[in-house]
């Protein structure tokens, strides 16, 4: 279909439902919908407030308007409005709708006062609710909208509470809830007025901006800069569009919003992105093996949307069962991760990656996941000495470059020089950046680790498993770094603050333990206060803590030395050294 201008105008909330051919379609591909009493709340103390100000229906004027937001919509093959943006409020305007309707309904049984009036706003709230036949009477068979969202198990509830009115309590959905909270709103309005002025004044003289695309791909790039209620929209919601388009010319649409369905979930569980949503970081890590396959070496080509939707997403039209096929494949690494699976890892690989999730940034997943994808083997392992040796390379080289690059973010510059390594088969080396012995000295000696600072903590993370006996930790527990001893007059804040005064440890066991001096410490980290949780799991603390009353000025400037030279013996170890 060709591209048309764009058709915008300006509608009040009766304009934009009364059109007989006004048919709004919720597709499958859209968020289910979302709002809670919160957005709802806050809509209706919005319009109580704008309808009668001060709650002086005299006072208000016929010509204000209220602006409600735009949404973007496109007419389709079957002639219905399908909704790229703004079902939320759409569908929430409707349940308010439909409560005043039920509502005032049941008044007009009880009252002779204002029937004129409340008829007419019940007339007209029927016929944004409900189509109508020729003589203008609404059919409640037929209403004004539609929801087919995959991911939505309560479009019935819906369709019930605006065809019906209906929403006993054992109905649980968004829909039944909202609807219920708007009864209630309207149920606790004092003056019987407010039934007439208000839905009234909703309907005449609050403003939607409807913005009518002439094609889907028109609305889906108006679609991609706009916002719902303050909720950025994310760029795997633009890509599960192109990709639904794509299966649904193969007819497989219903199979891909399940697998989407099942993908976002398992995403959800295993990513925590700093930015963004969960499902966009596996669209995230991708690309990165996407760069190296294609020898992209520009490391300004960071946003997601900005690489996919080159050449017109090519890469979800022409090849989308290989492109999610690859996306389900690399999750499912990425859970194999998360939950430690033994029966994919052996011991040695789950505590190098239980480190490397300490790291001060993403780039190593990044890494890892052009790896996976280029040496996994059929049955989707890796072979375990040549990855472990891989592990090690790039937390010997990640952490390094932490402490010695003066900014953190240049480290992307030669990860994806090594990914393309990675694709071709090329040893991992690092080459252009090694490290200068006596530089990397300095650096380390008079590098600043303050527990603000996140290689602080990935250093800790590292030095706890240097010990044969420190076994492997969950991922899913929180740990932080934490002083062996408090400070004492004889030793100054630097030392105070080097890594050889401090420690990786659950999160649980510093908050107890932390105003402590270590004689005390000592008993929480060996549980012989018989706590409710059992002492650290850091073998190193255990050891330190069997074997000593106190910790020393001493016992920091020696561990202080015996961690700087053991990294520097593992950057060695790893030919990362000039």
């Amino acid at each position: 279909m060709p591209d048309k201008k764009l058709n915008i105008n300006q509608k009040t909330v009766l304009q934009l439902f009364d059109d007989k051919g006004s048919f709004f379609l919720i597709p499958d591909y859209q968020r289910p919908y979302a709002w809670t009493d919160e957005e709802c709340s806050t809509l209706w103390n919005d319009l109580c407030t704008f309808a009668c100000p001060e709650e002086d229906y005299a006072n208000f004027n016929p010509d204000d308007e209220y602006f409600l937001g735009s949404i973007v919509i496109f007419r389709n093959k079957d002639d219905k409005f399908e909704v790229i943006d703004g079902q939320q409020r759409l569908i929430t305007i409707l349940l308010m709708l439909r409560a005043f309707y039920k509502i005032i309904s049941d008044y007009i049984k009880t009252s002779r006062e204002d029937t004129k009036k409340l008829n007419t706003a019940l007339e007209n709230i029927g016929k944004c609710i409900w189509q109508t036949n020729e003589f203008g009477d609404p059919d409640t068979a037929k209403l004004k909208i539609d929801s087919l969202v995959a991911a939505d198990e309560d479009r019935e509830e819906l369709i019930s509470v605006l065809r019906d009115g209906s929403a006993p309590r054992n109905h649980k959905s968004r829909y039944a809830k909202n609807y219920r909270f708007y009864l209630d709103r309207i149920k606790e309005l004092q003056d019987d007025k407010w039934l007439i002025y208000l839905p009234i004044r909703t309907l005449n003289n609050c403003i939607l901006f409807p913005i009518e695309a002439g094609n889907q791909n028109t609305a889906l790039r108006i679609f991609s800069t706009l916002n719902d209620r303050g909720k950025p929209l994310s760029d795997s919601d633009i890509f599960k569009v192109q990709l639904y388009k794509a299966f649904s010319g193969l007819g497989k649409r219903k199979q891909f919003m399940n697998q989407w369905k099942e993908l976002e979930a398992l995403c959800e569980k295993i990513f925590s992105p700093r930015t963004g949503t969960p499902l966009d970081e596996l669209f995230r890590r991708y690309m990165y093996y996407l760069m190296a396959k294609n020898n992209v070496r520009d490391s300004t080509i960071l946003s997601i949307r900005g690489f996919y939707e080159r050449q017109d997403y090519r890469l979800f039209r022409e090849e989308s069962e290989y492109t999610f096929a690859n996306l389900k494949i690399l999750a499912n690494f990425w859970n194999d991760v998360y939950i430690q699976n033994e029966t994919i890892f052996s011991d040695r690989v789950l505590k190098r990656l239980f480190v490397l999730n300490f790291a001060p940034n993403a780039v190593w997943s990044y890494m890892v996941s052009v790896y996976f994808m280029h040496h996994k083997q059929q049955n989707g392992t890796l072979e375990e000495e040549a990855f472990y040796n891989f592990l090690n390379k790039i937390t010997a080289f990640i952490f390094g470059y932490s402490i010695t690059a003066l900014r953190v973010d240049t480290l992307r510059t030669p990860a994806i020089t090594e990914n393309i390594n990675i694709v071709n088969d090329l040893p991992v080396t690092f080459s252009s950046y090694k490290f200068d012995l006596e530089d990397l000295k300095y650096k380390i000696k008079n590098y600043k680790f303050s527990g603000a600072k996140k290689i602080t903590r990935s250093m800790l993370a590292w030095r706890a498993f240097q010990f044969k006996g420190q076994e492997l930790l969950p991922i899913t527990s929180a740990f932080d770094a934490e002083h062996i001893c408090s400070q004492f007059s004889d030793v100054d804040g630097e030392l105070y603050e080097s890594l050889g005064n401090k420690s990786f440890i659950e999160r649980k066991i510093r908050d107890i333990a932390k105003v402590f001096d270590f004689k005390d410490k000592r008993k929480y980290y060996l549980d012989f206060l018989h706590l409710k949780n059992k002492g650290t799991q850091i073998f190193e603390l255990r050891e330190l803590a069997l074997t000593r009353e106190n910790f020393t000025k001493q016992d920091i400037i020696q561990r202080n030395r015996e961690i700087v030279d053991s990294f520097i013996t593992f950057l060695k170890d790893n030919n990362l050294i000039k």
